[in-house]
């Protein structure tokens, strides 16, 4: 496969690194950090209003009916941002799990007000820290137990989530997070400009997504894979930019340290890390649109990839900034924070490398 993207998507790429340049800074980042709060309100309005939570709903529900591309550039932006927002939630997972399997009412419902924002969703299918887990169970269409970590839990509407049925079968299920039988406590997390929650349902309503049960849960975590893979990579670009720039301004022995052999080396291995990362993206990419039998390998192939680049490249960052690198006042330890966060918001890397295997077996 051979993936260009078209003078439109580029467009909308050029565009929304300018918007997120004055709107999503590094000190936009730290404010949400040093507040306390959840993610970016005011950003997240403006990203809605420029249809980006639409792009990918079609029009029939309000949405702007762009494809995955589209929202592969604006990944690798708000990626390269470190936008404080809980996009990757609502977007990736809980939109793109009810227009691909929810009933005509609940698409009729949901999607439209996922377009406009006027809700923001998220999945919720680990029952503990660690390897996935599904014990709760639906009883006369109620649901009790807790999930966690769950993404922007504590800012979520509503959340897509596993749950098994009377005869041990996991199905997805749509829980309102609004309702008086559901606590939410927000946790600790690596990257406080990105919140995770503790659910807990006490006989919460479930209502079933459609039909949707493991196979559809495995298909939606592959394109997320994607999704997540440019939003890691954007991320790479940024930190090993910063690296570059300040070793070039960076002096020592009446040298610039970006001359020294040493340094060059590190940049090289970081810069093959990052294409490697890329290239496997753009194959997914390039599956994900095209809906390619081979997706599922290509999904957990960048995955892997764009994961272990991110995780080494802002580690290096760190280390290329020498003491200063480990200090609060630099960014680097922005994009590393972001780096540990996304590494587990899908499934660990052991899951995914367990994912290639099987899947070229």
């Amino acid at each position: 496969m051979n993936l260009e993207f078209s003078e439109e998507q580029l467009f909308i790429r050029n565009q929304a690194r300018n918007f997120l340049s004055q709107e999503s800074s590094a000190d936009a980042v730290r404010s949400v950090i040093d507040t306390d709060t959840s993610f970016d309100q005011a950003l997240w309005q403006k990203i809605v209003d420029l249809g980006w939570t639409a792009m990918s709903i079609p029009e029939t529900y309000g949405g702007l009916g762009l494809g995955y591309l589209e929202l592969c550039v604006i990944a690798e932006e708000l990626g390269r941002s470190l936008a404080p927002v809980p996009f990757s939630s609502s977007v990736y997972l809980a939109t793109e799990a009810i227009k691909s399997w929810g009933t005509q009412a609940q698409k009729q419902h949901y999607l439209p007000k996922l377009a406009a924002g006027k809700l923001i969703g998220t999945l919720a299918i680990n029952e503990g820290l660690g390897v996935p887990s599904v014990a709760m169970r639906i009883v006369e269409g109620k649901v009790s137990g807790s999930k966690i970590p769950v993404p922007d839990g504590d800012i979520a509407d509503f959340t897509v989530m596993t749950i098994r049925d009377g005869n041990d079968n996991i199905g997805l299920y749509l829980v309102d997070l609004a309702n008086t039988a559901i606590t939410r406590a927000v946790l600790s997390s690596m990257d406080p400009s990105r919140s995770q929650a503790r659910v807990t349902f006490d006989a919460a309503p479930a209502q079933a997504l459609g039909d949707a049960g493991e196979n559809e849960l495995t298909e939606l975590l592959d394109r997320a894979a994607v999704l997540l893979a440019f939003e890691q990579i954007g991320g790479c670009q940024a930190a090993l930019d910063m690296g570059i720039a300040y070793t070039k301004q960076r002096y020592a022995f009446g040298r610039a340290i970006a001359s020294f052999q040493a340094i060059k080396h590190k940049f090289a291995d970081m810069y093959v890390a990052l294409e490697l990362a890329k290239a496997n993206a753009y194959y997914g990419a390039c599956a994900l649109s095209s809906d390619a039998p081979d997706l599922p390998l290509a999904a957990a192939v960048a995955r892997v990839s764009a994961t272990d680049a991110y995780y080494f490249i802002t580690k290096e960052n760190i280390q290329a900034h020498g003491g200063m690198g480990f200090t609060w006042e630099f960014d680097c330890h922005l994009y590393y924070r972001r780096a540990q966060l996304l590494s587990g918001l899908i499934g660990t890397q052991s899951v995914w490398k367990e994912n290639i295997t099987q899947r070229l077996i």
